[in-house]
């Protein structure tokens, strides 16, 4: 992976970590625990969510060797005895994360599909770049740079979402999952917490997290290229 395609992915990912983090921190607080907000953590400000292996070793290690890039941050802290209606609110407060890389998921290919329309070049940019595995085609231009930029925030934002939906704790979608299980259902299932990390190091492993984004990044592709 050539020098400007790493520095874009890693930069890309910060940014939609620092979204997803503060996206918890601030539906939590909807919700009446200010924890996060008290600490500092329902902020865009990536630093107060870095966490060094998560935000910055691993996913170095996974753009190096050509896996999907994603990661974590600090968990944001969460005071259940805060909150209302505790199985209910954490459901909403779990899905914050993954609805707002969606959402500037979204807003980034939208914005793709207004560049292509003021500049029809910009497809055939992507679609070289893409063909070329990372590659910088001749005629690099600010305007193909900024959709290179948005490109990436499109499948990195997508690629997160994803991951962090997969119904294995500690990860979002068990909280979501959680929010419609009876009580006696939850506990029992909260007992793979322990044991949550394993399991998504062998999903990551047997390739089956590339099995489930591909059908998306397909799609993704398709839209931009036509």
């Amino acid at each position: 992976m050539n020098p400007v395609t790493l520095v874009i992915s890693l930069f890309v990912l910060l940014f939609a970590i620092t979204i997803h983090e503060a996206a918890h921190g601030w539906m939590a607080h909807k919700f009446g625990d200010d924890t996060a907000l008290r600490l500092g953590r329902v902020s865009l400000n990536p630093i107060v969510h870095i966490d060094p292996i998560g935000t910055v070793i691993f996913p170095l290690i996974l753009v190096i060797v050509g896996a999907p890039p994603f990661g974590w941050a600090k968990p944001v802290p969460v005071n259940p005895f805060n909150l209302r209606n505790p199985r209910r609110d954490n459901l909403w407060i779990s899905a914050a994360g993954p609805a707002s890389n969606l959402t500037v998921a979204a807003f980034a290919l939208f914005a793709i599909m207004l560049l292509k329309t003021a500049s029809p070049g910009v497809a055939d940019f992507l679609r070289s770049f893409v063909v070329g595995r990372g590659g910088l085609p001749p005629g690099f231009y600010p305007l193909e740079g900024l959709a290179l930029i948005l490109f990436y925030g499109v499948l990195i934002n997508i690629y997160l979402a994803v991951f962090n939906l997969i119904p294995v704790p500690p990860l979002d979608g068990s909280g979501v999952l959680m929010g419609f299980l009876s009580d006696d259902a939850a506990q029992k299932y909260d007992r793979l917490r322990p044991y949550g990390f394993l399991i998504v190091m062998a999903l990551i492993y047997l390739g089956l997290l590339r099995l489930i984004i591909r059908p998306v990044e397909i799609l993704i592709l398709t839209i931009i290229f036509l």
